[in-house]
C-alpha cells in the first residue's frame, strides 16, 4: 500500500484508561464505517471525479488492508446515500448530477398521469446581491455577504408549474453569471458540478400549504389565492456544508409531491 494513502488507527484502550478523567472517552466506529469515511474523503478531495469509475472492491481492500466484505459494506452505504452508483458488470462510479436518476432524486414533483420528465426553465432574474438575514442563517454565512440569486419558472408541457428562487453563496460561486445560467440548458445542479466542482449530496426540505399572491399568480398563470405547495430546501455538499437555499412554489393541479420513505 502506498504511504500516501490514509491508514486506519485504532485507539489503545490502555492509553485511554490512563487518560485524565476530563478527557472524553474515544468513540469507536465499526471498521466498515471507517472505510466509508476514507472513501468519502477521497470523493470530497476529487481523487475520483463525478462520473468516474472508482477502484474495485479488491483494490480498495488492498489499499486499506481490510477484507473485501468490509469494503463492500462501506460501498453499500455510499450507494444507498447516492454518493456512488453501481453498474452491473461495469463497476462502481462516482454519482453525477448529469445522470437522469440524480436529477429526479431532487425533483419530487411527479405528474399524476404519465412518466416524469424534466421541466423547461425560464430564468426571469439572476444577479448578485447581499444575503438577507434568514438566507444567511441557512447558508451559515453573514448577513450582507454576497449571494447569487436566481429566479425562474419551470414548465411542464408548456404549463408553468414551479416558481423558484435560488440563493447560492457568492464566495463559492464567484464565476456564476446571468449569461452562464442562460446558456446552460441542463439541470442547475449539473452546471454547479461541472463549473464549480460542487455536488449536492443531501437536502432538507420544509413543506407547507400556501395560496398564490398576486405576483405568484401572474407568473404561474393561475387565479389569485390558488392553493400552492411551498417547499423550502437547503442543499448540502460534502462536510455537511450548506451551498444552496431554494424556495419553490408548486402548482399541483396535475402534479403531486412524491417521497419514498425507507
Amino acid at each position: 500500500m502506498s504511504s500516501s494513502h490514509p491508514s486506519l488507527s485504532i485507539a489503545n484502550p490502555a492509553q485511554a484508561a490512563g487518560a485524565s478523567a476530563t478527557v472524553p472517552s474515544p468513540t469507536f466506529s465499526p471498521l466498515y464505517q471507517q472505510i466509508k469515511a476514507l472513501i468519502t474523503k477521497s470523493l470530497q478531495s476529487g481523487e475520483w471525479r463525478p462520473g468516474e469509475l472508482i477502484p474495485s472492491e479488491v483494490e480498495l481492500a488492498n489499499r486499506f488492508k481490510v477484507s473485501q466484505g468490509t469494503v463492500r459494506k462501506a460501498i453499500d452505504e455510499l450507494s444507498a446515500e447516492n454518493l456512488v452508483v453501481r453498474r452491473q458488470g461495469k463497476g462502481t462510479f462516482v454519482a453525477t448530477h448529469h445522470e437522469a436518476r440524480a436529477q429526479f432524486r431532487f425533483l419530487r414533483l411527479k405528474p399524476d398521469v404519465g412518466d416524469a420528465h424534466y421541466p423547461e426553465n425560464t430564468v426571469t432574474e439572476a444577479r448578485r446581491l447581499r444575503a438577507p438575514a434568514d438566507i444567511a442563517r441557512q447558508l451559515d454565512i453573514k448577513t450582507g455577504d454576497s449571494v447569487f440569486f436566481i429566479k425562474r419558472i419551470q414548465s411542464f408541457d408548456g404549463a408553468p408549474t414551479i416558481l423558484e428562487e435560488l440563493w447560492l453563496p457568492g464566495l463559492i460561486f464567484k464565476g456564476l453569471s446571468l449569461e452562464r445560467v442562460l446558456q446552460y440548458k441542463g439541470p442547475m445542479y449539473a452546471l454547479l458540478e461541472t463549473e464549480f466542482g460542487i455536488q449536492m449530496i443531501r437536502a432538507v426540505e420544509s413543506i407547507r400549504a400556501v395560496v398564490a399572491d398576486q405576483s405568484a399568480a401572474e407568473l404561474l398563470a393561475v387565479p389569485l389565492n390558488t392553493p400552492l405547495l411551498s417547499v423550502n430546501r437547503v442543499s448540502f455538499t460534502y462536510g455537511d456544508k450548506a451551498v444552496e437555499v431554494r424556495r419553490s412554489l408548486y402548482v399541483t393541479n396535475n402534479h403531486h409531491y412524491q417521497n419514498e420513505l425507507s
